[in-house]
């Protein structure tokens, strides 16, 4: 086995030695690459966001991740580029030079993580300018085809958002012979079977079960995104990690007859939140809802389905979502698979019907899916923040009637749970203002909500009622029977 290596700006760097919390932001800087910063060291600023090469087909994405989070030793074999490797003072990545002449740097703290979640939009293959500049204004798109979503994870302290949103869309195409367009004509680096003092990452499923029966108490990761602030903020400390984020047998995305009774959608438990986004596009429609208000692409770009799923959050956004959908995940052991509903998953708060040696494996959603679906989230702020209260519901009317109510909630009780009670009212009744004013009476009522520094008891119940009153109102006039 070659010795554990990443490659940093072009140059080979060992991990042979690097203590297992180590993480990819402290290790950089220890190499003295001080540009990435840590500013909450939780994946919220976007102060320590580096590019990393990721598989996108036969070729590479360059997709920026928090290097605060993410393990050193995850990062074997593969490529980093830093906001030093893009650019040099006197060879100024395209990317620098207009936040420069635009002033979108002031005090300067968070502008290489804004230079590298800028540069991976700015080399994404499929941004293609607007058809027509003078079709109006676009406030999350600029006439380049640049995504301010893009740069949603980063924050400025500084509040210097509109110079940097005017680089932004200032910025063109790569010009011929720029090296890291080109490298993504190539293909990503292949994961590696890696062995580190504390820390393993397995060629594949039997090895990562065998794995975890010879290491009990071993702490699983993927994406890292929320072990990582427990290491960082918490100071845990594992006694053995097994990384399965590149682990063949998760990292799959399959259809089964998704237009036909007793088909399924399967979603490998280690794709990350931006590639079943990228791989599902617009095929379930309520997932698609939950995208843009899940956290920040920072945090998609790591957090795993799987990983949001096991950590059994009461409130995760994806979670309702599922709920809605009556998902089903299959979990792996040495014994075989089995499957479980989702809805049985959870037991309590942050706990579930994982056994010792066990694994998430899939995410499987059942088809047909529901013609009518919603998520309604409530938080503090539009994106990028913790939920409140989070509904997702699916549901099929035909012929005026309601004839199946699936409802998912977050934020209301110890764990993500169905809305049983205000399902049973709906189904069976037609769809009107009459049978939704009463099934939201029911729907407040749902859970055991608490008083915490986001929301009172009170307020989340009010707006679990509020939810299913707001869909309805922005469905009237709307053709809804199948």
């Amino acid at each position: 086995m070659p010795e554990p290596q990443v490659t940093v700006n072009g140059q080979a760097r060992p991990l042979a030695g690097v203590p297992v919390h180590t993480n990819v932001l402290d290790l950089l800087r220890g190499l003295g690459l001080t540009g990435a910063k840590e500013g909450c060291a939780e994946g919220e600023c976007g102060a320590c966001a580096v590019l990393v090469a990721r598989p996108d087909g036969a070729g590479t994405r360059w997709t920026p991740v928090n290097a605060c989070l993410v393990p050193a030793a995850a990062l074997d074999g593969q490529e980093v580029v830093t906001a030093e490797g893009l650019g040099s003072p006197g060879n100024l990545h395209p990317v620098q030079a207009e936040l420069a002449v635009r002033g979108g740097s002031q005090c300067g703290y968070c502008t290489p993580g804004f230079v590298c979640s800028m540069a991976a939009e700015y080399y994404r293959a499929d941004r293609a300018s607007l058809a027509d500049p003078d079709a109006g204004p676009d406030p999350e798109h600029g006439p380049n085809g640049f995504d301010l979503h893009a740069i949603g994870g980063n924050l400025c302290r500084c509040t210097g958002y509109r110079p940097i949103r005017d680089a932004a869309w200032a910025l063109g195409a790569p010009v011929p012979g720029d090296p890291l367009a080109e490298r993504q004509s190539g293909p990503a680096p292949a994961p590696v079977a890696t062995r580190l003092d504390g820390f393993a990452r397995p060629a594949d499923l039997a090895e990562a079960l065998s794995l975890l029966a010879e290491h009990p108490d071993a702490t699983v990761v993927a994406g890292s995104t929320d072990w990582g602030v427990e290491a960082n903020l918490r100071g845990r400390r594992a006694a053995y990690v097994v990384a399965v984020d590149r682990v063949p047998e998760l990292r799959g995305l399959s259809t089964d007859g998704p237009d036909g009774p007793g088909g399924a959608l399967e979603i490998g438990a280690a794709l990350t939140l931006s590639e079943v986004e990228r791989g599902l596009g617009d095929s379930v429609p309520l997932l698609a809802q939950v995208w843009p208000l899940f956290a920040s692409r920072l945090i998609r770009n790591s957090a795993t389905i799987g990983g949001n799923l096991a950590t059994a959050s009461p409130i995760g956004d994806l979670a309702p979502a599922l709920l809605a959908l009556e998902a089903r995940l299959v979990l792996a052991s040495a014994d075989g698979d089995r499957e479980v509903p989702l809805a049985a998953f959870f037991t309590g708060y942050r706990t579930t019907v994982l056994r010792p040696g066990e694994l998430v494996r899939s995410v499987r959603v059942p088809t047909p899916l529901a013609r009518l679906t919603t998520f309604r989230k409530v938080a503090k702020r539009r994106y990028d923040d913790i939920s409140s209260v989070a509904v997702g519901a699916a549901f099929d009317v035909v012929d005026g009637t309601v004839v199946r109510a699936r409802i998912g909630l977050g934020g209301v009780a110890a764990t993500p749970l169905r809305a049983l009670r205000t399902e049973a009212v709906l189904e069976g009744r037609a769809w009107g203002e009459e049978t939704v004013e009463e099934a939201a009476t029911v729907l407040a009522s749902e859970g055991t909500p608490i008083d915490d520094q986001r929301a009172s008891a009170a307020y989340r119940s009010a707006m679990l009622g509020n939810a299913l009153r707001a869909w309805w109102a922005d469905l009237a006039g709307q053709e809804v029977a199948r």
